[in-house]
């Protein structure tokens, strides 16, 4: 493994942590605070804009399956680089755009990308990131990690409000000007089947409808074990995490495997609501809500169509072995 270091800022560090984990040969992502000239900063003292600290993400990055060109391209698609005095809704020094280069192989590499984006005309203005020579970065607070995971509908909320998801989905989503790497995906759950689905299976994950409450297959189900995505098989529950919400639906305070799951605001039936999705079958599982408990504070209602149940004895068999040791302890 060739291990290097990229530092970026694109204005809100909760979103460009998101942007740079989904994809291969990224190795770590840390929100942080970078360029500026008072030592180990706070986020109250980077928010008022005397710092000279713009948030930050560093990313640590195995050159060996991922070039720094490749990130560049994250880095651009998931901004707004024409825009000189922050990123969307929030405007400051601390939200200013900018290339903080390692090494004069970054510095080049940089100056090369924005020159393929002015040319390409995509937005036919000045391209106004700044590429500066990297002197510092702090860490930031804990509560700022994985803040997409932790606090997913208030994160949802705002990438969408702030009107970052739109330009990214206006400007970037057709892009074939930049070199984008392979995202993170398990090739065991891209196999779709839908022909085994039954009619209401079908309506649920493909055409996001919901399943009665109190007559479905898992709402009132205790027994030990964990819950996969009916279509493609990717972990998605485990019966430690589940309660009972008195909804009628399986109720979960997370998720089994975090990335697995993927958020996306929802307007229908003249709600504003966070529809939970799976990552590697897209099939629709249900809504995240902020009322459920401790230690998370969220109920992941999810429909038992979308879902298939392993028993904690079948585990092994089925191919998910590795999650036994969630349930060791009980056997004991």
């Amino acid at each position: 493994m060739k291990e290097k270091i990229a530092t970026f800022a694109g204005g809100c560090f909760w979103c460009m942590e998101e942007a740079f984990s989904q994809y291969e040969g990224v190795l770590s992502v840390t929100p942080g605070y970078s360029g500026g000239f008072v030592e180990f900063p706070t986020y109250e003292e980077v928010c008022y804009g005397n710092t000279g600290h713009r948030e930050a993400v560093q990313v640590r990055y195995d050159e060996d399956v991922v070039s720094y060109e490749e990130l560049l391209g994250v880095f651009f698609t998931n901004i707004d680089p024409t825009n000189p005095e922050g990123q969307f809704s929030d405007i400051g020094e601390q939200y200013k755009t900018a290339i903080f280069y390692h090494d004069e192989n970054q510095r080049d590499l940089a100056y090369k990308v924005i020159d393929i984006i002015e040319k390409s005309g995509i937005f036919g203005k000045k391209i106004c990131v700044d590429v500066l020579p990297f002197k510092n970065f702090y860490p930031a607070e804990d509560y700022h990690v994985n803040f997409y995971k932790t606090n997913p509908i208030r994160y949802c909320f705002y990438k969408e409000m702030s009107g970052r998801k739109k330009f990214i989905e206006k400007y970037w989503k057709e892009q074939n000007i930049l070199n984008l790497p392979k995202k993170k995906l398990n090739p065991k759950y891209l196999k779709a089947d839908f022909s085994k689905l039954s009619e209401l299976q079908y309506k649920v994950v493909k055409e996001s409808c919901t399943e009665p409450p109190f007559r479905n297959e898992y709402y009132n189900n205790h027994e030990e074990g964990i819950y996969v995505d009916v279509v493609s098989g990717e972990p998605l529950f485990a019966s430690i995490h589940k309660f009972d919400s008195g909804t009628g639906w399986p109720s979960f305070y997370k998720p089994l495997e975090e990335d697995n799951i993927v958020y996306r605001l929802d307007y229908s039936h003249g709600m504003v609501r966070v529809e939970i999705r799976s990552k590697h079958g897209d099939s629709h599982l249900g809504h995240v809500f902020d009322d459920g408990p401790e230690p998370t504070g969220l109920r992941y209602c999810v429909n038992s169509a979308a879902l298939r149940f392993i028993p904690y004895e079948k585990l092994e068999e089925e191919g998910y072995g590795e999650y036994k040791y969630l349930f060791e302890k009980s056997k004991k």
